[in-house]
């Protein structure tokens, strides 16, 4: 737990946990679960990938909830995220602007459709270049599912160790995908709350 108050918690999800439930048994243990042991009134706000790590926020009661969620909607929080992935990135910053759709056939993965994609936009900087990865600072301007797995490997950068998106081998034992900044105004105050969370990787 990094942060909580009466309105709302902050913690750094761990790769290989659901942020919700999902289906099955395996499906019971989860963050939100784990918070809701904790703090009896926590509501789930937004999802990371179960095998995405970093920063969530969570609201404590409905009125909570519903200003956050607003919020999220509005796109008046600041995300962002560090990748390492395959391949040495050409230039120092720039944009993937891809429509995204399930790929039915193919659940969970998610795919650019030109025809029935909803617009999708990320913004990405070079961080550091390796001999064979490069490691990205990304800001997802939209937050469509798997936005970033998918825009990535769109334009031929792959995560590394993605288990959905990435060719075999994979060269990592987790998916190199970290929520490292999230900033928001708080419900009840308005004061503008800001965390940072160093990737483990």
């Amino acid at each position: 737990m990094l942060y909580a108050d009466e309105a709302l918690l902050v913690v750094c999800k761990p790769t290989g946990l659901l942020a919700v439930p999902g289906r099955g048994a395996a499906g019971a243990d989860n963050l939100h679960a784990r918070l809701l042991a904790l703090h009896a009134d926590t509501l789930v706000v937004h999802r990371l990938d179960m095998a995405t790590s970093g920063l969530m926020v969570f609201a404590r009661g409905a009125a909570a909830q519903r200003t956050l969620s607003m919020a999220f909607e509005a796109r008046r929080v600041d995300k962002r995220y560090e990748a390492v992935v395959e391949g040495v990135v050409a230039g120092d910053e720039g944009e993937i602007s891809a429509p995204l759709a399930a790929d039915w056939p193919n659940r969970p993965r998610q795919q650019v459709d030109a025809a029935a994609g909803r617009p999708s936009l990320t913004q990405w900087r070079v961080l550091q270049r390796q001999a064979d990865a490069t490691r990205l600072a990304l800001t997802p301007v939209t937050g469509r599912t798997h936005q970033l797995r998918v825009h990535l490997q769109h334009i031929g950068h792959p995560v590394r160790g993605d288990a959905l998106y990435a060719p075999p081998p994979l060269l990592a034992t987790r998916l190199l995908l970290h929520a490292t900044q999230l900033a928001f105004d708080h419900p009840t105050s308005g004061s503008r709350l800001s965390f940072n969370s160093p990737a483990p990787f």
